[in-house]
């Protein structure tokens, strides 16, 4: 759970909650169709469309998943899609292999 509020963190998760929301009517799904297909319940899938609450990690890649957007979601966090993070872990691969 999360200590402290952050704006920032609030309006991610809101946006990330829409875009959900988004990819579930252009796939024609009903909320309750969605919420069956990732076997969340519908009160859970609420809160992720909603930005709300604290969903766990499981029950969020379960919808993303049923949507058929998991592994973009999953790629874009990969740091060797970051020409700026991809020449640091180089870096640092090299370096931890010095003696």
């Amino acid at each position: 759970m999360v200590l402290r509020a952050s704006p920032r963190r609030e309006r991610l998760q809101r946006e990330l909650g829409e875009n959900i929301e988004r990819w579930r009517r252009v796939n024609g799904l009903s909320a309750t169709e969605l919420a069956d297909r990732a076997a969340v319940t519908r009160e859970t899938l609420r809160a992720v469309e909603a930005g709300t609450g604290a969903p766990r990690l499981d029950s969020v890649l379960a919808i993303l998943i049923a949507l058929g957007i998991a592994e973009p979601v999953v790629d874009a966090t990969n740091p060797y899609n970051s020409e700026t993070a991809r020449v640091r872990i180089d870096d640092i691969l090299r370096q931890a292999g010095e003696p």
